[in-house]
């Protein structure tokens, strides 16, 4: 969607708004719209009746359109005889599923708790049989990281274990240990086989799951302390989507993500300056690793008309028509030549979408195909995930226009031509500019006897006189599109998906724009593999207006995941901290911007009255600067004790010009260096939104160092520090947790009494000790630690409440494992204590208050 004009930075409630219910009805005889809503794991009938009777202005969603059930009967989506059941589980709602963060720190933690106890205790507990599949694993995930819940709000009210099981789930999703996401679209990922090394482009990225579950794979095996040497690159067009990506994104606290704001279909390249001659590049380039940006791994999960969704977005049903798809056609294969394009040879792309509609899937796999050549193959991966139940594409299909059924491109009237185009029917179709009226022209131009025909690859072609264009009508069988992938709702009591694999074999062939190429004409067959013209087969009187962008305003969906609130109710939404997105403009591209209402310039209404970052190529966004300051990286180094091991030089970035008034310095692995350093020398053609892991922030006690290490960064930076580092035992530990303030004489241990009076004043680490030995343990995968504040005469944790909560969470988790070994009990404070942790806190008011609001 194009840039809307707000000028504000996107607050917290925004995200909350544009959150919308679902399952809530339009209510023309008023009501409020609680009493509307229907909450999309409610499935059972008693439910509805009551709530129908006790609100007589309640209405249900109509889940039927008489267009809908003509055309996929047409299409022969299903077969005939399956055809009720599967129109009965689009009109069910959707279970609810989330996966299980695997490089998260206690994911093994949360796997074992999952199996162990909530679901063995609901097995137990349910004596008819109702609540035994109440949660369960998705059999075709990998190592049982990804689970399906389907219970109703009744069951959670009245069952215990189900109600603890929610708050569960709730902690972890807000921490980011768990991601709550449609099963489906938990798919093509995995079909990327990614690896830690891997450069992965996620093109249209938001509202972020996706990227999320990439960054799970490349971190998956990463070492404490190390970051593996691969990257994604999260883009979206959307300019709020976008901060719901860097919202979403941020709970991995990753150094390994570049999240940037552009068309895909027009995503830039970005390579070494062309017109450098060989040898004669500027003495920066020659120190990089890489001279262009491509990418092992492309996700093409692209904008559709998103009827795979119907089940947990109703709504769709009452608006769904043919043209929705015949509109998003062009579009889509913009975006996936696109991603090709950036794809390395011998890498793998992933098309992807949450529609049904061959027009958006089969079609646009076969133009794909078409328009690559041999230089890209359609993988089976039918060996893979043996578990997932899914169906071979379709070979056949057709296109329906205005209300008419056309199953070949001489059927289309010239009227027509510019929204119906020869790519969206079937391979094997005579695709033919002939005179209107006049089949015996038409026939002549079929490749009959070889009058009119030649081979190219075995593949018989056809001339259009009316244009000279050559055009394909090769068979069905030439095109694998039985390699494609449907995945149907009553299969396994999921959404809809279609997802088609591409291997790219060599680079794409370059086809020079043919003269009648203009601009305001219809092009009909392909088009330059590396720059596309726009192609407007936008079916106006059947589709929703679509924007500058090519993204359909009201119809359009990208598979928000975000919308499974049945059972992780959060809201919590918050905008990014690092960029002001709502104020993204591409000098490139005039944008009309309107004025605020209070009557001052767009630039002198940026919240705080900043001033509009002007550093750069991109107007609005704050600039990515390589953090040089030698003098303060010292202080930092010396402060801490970092070892020399650990890569600073060149790591550092901040996103604020005024290098004297610095508050966050952020953190960027070797791969991501890599495309900064290229980026720039390459004059900026990346808009990044945000980048990097907030390392350490500034701090304004006088006493302590200028900046103290972050709770994101502490995980990367903890194997790395040798000073102002504590060894706790499990029990100072938890009470450090419970009163989050400690005076030094109410620890347990002396010693590490003593080692606490020596730390210097301002930021410190608390290590869980699990071995109750007092010399220092040996950091791992499994370490627990928290940022603290070593105060005059007390310890202060200086993490969120949330963080102290599932903190604790996985200490009653390791108290159980170990409850032979450890009795930890609570130890109340003195009334003189008390009053000297009250002390200290008052000094540490602004920077927890910082932290909070900077999560």
């Amino acid at each position: 969607m194009g840039f809307r004009g707000r000028k504000s930075r996107t607050q917290r409630k925004h995200f909350v708004q544009s959150r919308e219910n679902n399952w809530k009805s339009s209510n023309e005889n008023g009501g409020s719209d609680e009493q509307q809503q229907n909450a999309a794991t409610t499935d059972n009938n008693s439910s509805n009746n009551n709530r129908e009777n006790s609100n007589p202005t309640w209405q249900r969603f109509a889940t039927q359109n008489l267009a809908f059930d003509e055309y996929y009967k047409e299409q022969e989506i299903v077969p005939p005889e399956e055809w009720n059941t599967f129109i009965d589980c689009l009109r069910s709602p959707l279970p609810a599923a989330f996966r299980i963060n695997s490089s998260s720190q206690c994911y093994l933690e949360i796997l074992s708790k999952l199996e162990n106890d909530f679901m063995k205790s609901l097995q137990e507990e349910g004596t008819d049989g109702s609540e035994v599949e109440a949660i369960r694993p998705l059999p075709w995930y990998p190592e049982n990281l990804a689970w399906q819940s389907n219970f109703s709000r009744q069951q959670l009210r009245k069952n215990q274990i189900l109600g603890r099981f929610h708050e569960f789930l709730k902690l972890q999703n807000e921490i980011g240990n768990i991601t709550r996401q449609e099963a489906v679209s938990m798919v093509p990922p995995l079909f990327l086989d990614v690896r830690p090394d891997d450069f992965v482009l996620d093109m249209c990225a938001a509202p972020g799951s996706k990227t999320f579950q990439l960054l799970e794979m490349i971190h998956h095996s990463a070492e404490p302390g190390s970051l593996p040497g691969g990257m994604v690159l999260a883009n979206d067009a959307d300019v709020q989507r976008c901060n719901l990506l860097i919202h979403q994104t941020k709970r991995m606290s990753t150094a390994n993500l570049i999240v940037t704001n552009h068309e895909a279909q027009h995503f830039p390249s970005c390579h070494l300056n062309r017109s450098y001659a060989k040898g004669s590049e500027p003495p920066e380039a020659k120190e990089l690793d890489i001279d262009q940006l491509l990418f092992d791994r492309v996700l093409c999960d692209v904008p559709c008309s998103g009827d795979g969704t119907l089940r947990k977005a109703p709504d769709i049903w009452r608006r769904w028509n043919a043209g929705m798809g015949n509109g998003l056609h062009g579009l889509q294969i913009q975006i996936a030549m696109r991603g090709m394009s950036l794809l390395k040879v011998g890498g793998r792309m992933v098309y992807s979408t949450c529609s049904m509609n061959p027009i958006e899937n089969e079609a646009v796999v076969a133009e794909i195909l078409r328009r690559c050549g041999g230089s890209v193959e359609l993988i089976d991966v039918s060996s893979e995930l043996p578990q997932l139940v899914r169906r071979p594409g379709l070979k056949k299909w057709k296109v329906k226009d205005k209300g008419m059924w056309l199953t070949s491109y001489k059927e289309v009237s010239n009227s027509r031509r510019a929204a119906v185009v020869p790519g969206m029917f079937p391979p094997g179709k005579a695709f033919v500019d002939a005179p209107e009226h006049d089949d015996d022209a038409s026939r002549s131009q079929l490749p009959d006897n070889g009058s009119n025909s030649n081979s190219q690859n075995g593949i018989a072609v056809v001339q259009d006189p009316a244009t000279q264009t050559t055009i394909l009508n090769e068979e069905a069988s030439t095109l694998p599109l039985e390699r494609c992938m449907r995945i149907v709702p009553h299969d396994q009591n999921t959404g809809a998906f279609f997802i088609a694999v591409f291997h790219k074999l060599s680079p794409l062939p370059v086809i020079q724009k043919r003269p009648f190429d203009q601009p305001g004409k219809t092009s009909t067959g392909n088009f330059q593999a590396q720059s596309f013209t726009e192609v407007k087969d936008i079916n106006t009187d059947e589709v929703e207006q679509v924007d500058s962008v090519g993204n359909q305003l009201s119809e359009v969906t990208t598979d928000n995941d975000d919308d499974d609130d049945d059972i992780l109710e959060n809201g919590k939404d918050e905008a990014p901290l690092d960029t002001d997105p709502s104020k993204m403009v591409n000098e490139k591209r005039t944008e009309q911007i309107e004025p605020p209402s209070d009557g001052r310039s767009g630039l002198e209404s940026v919240r705080g009255e900043r001033k509009l970052q002007m550093q750069g190529k991109w107007r609005g966004i704050d600039p990515v600067i390589f953090y040089q300051e030698e003098a303060v990286v010292g202080q930092i180094k010396a402060f801490y004790g970092i070892k020399e091991s650990f890569p600073f030089k060149g790591h550092l970035i901040v996103r604020n010009s005024d290098i004297n008034h610095v508050k966050r310095v952020y953190y960027v692995s070797k791969s991501v260096k890599e495309v900064l350093e290229l980026n720039i020398l390459a004059g900026q053609q990346l808009k990044i939104a945000a980048v990097g892991l907030k390392m350490f922030e500034r701090q304004k006690s006088k006493d302590a160092g200028a900046f103290r290490i972050t709770s994101e960064g502490l995980p990367l930076m903890l194997p790395h520090i040798t000073k102002q580092i504590l060894y706790a035992s499990p029990v100072d530990f938890k009470h450090v947790l419970q009163h989050k303030s400690l005076k030094f004489g109410d620890f347990e241990d002396a010693k590490f009494r003593e080692n606490a009076s020596k730390l210097q004043f301002g930021c410190c680490v608390v290590v869980l000790n699990k071995d109750k030995t007092l010399s220092e343990p040996q950091v791992d995968a499994s370490t627990i630690a928290i940022g603290c504040w070593r105060g005059r005469n007390s310890i202060t944790v200086m993490v969120t409440e949330l963080d102290i909560q599932e903190l604790l969470e996985r200490m009653l988790m390791y108290m159980e494992e170990n409850t032979d070994t450890f009795l930890l009990e609570n130890k109340p404070l003195t009334a003189e204590a008390d009053k000297i942790v009250k002390a200290d806190e008052a000094e540490l008011n602004i920077l927890k208050n910082n932290e909070t609001n900077h999560r």
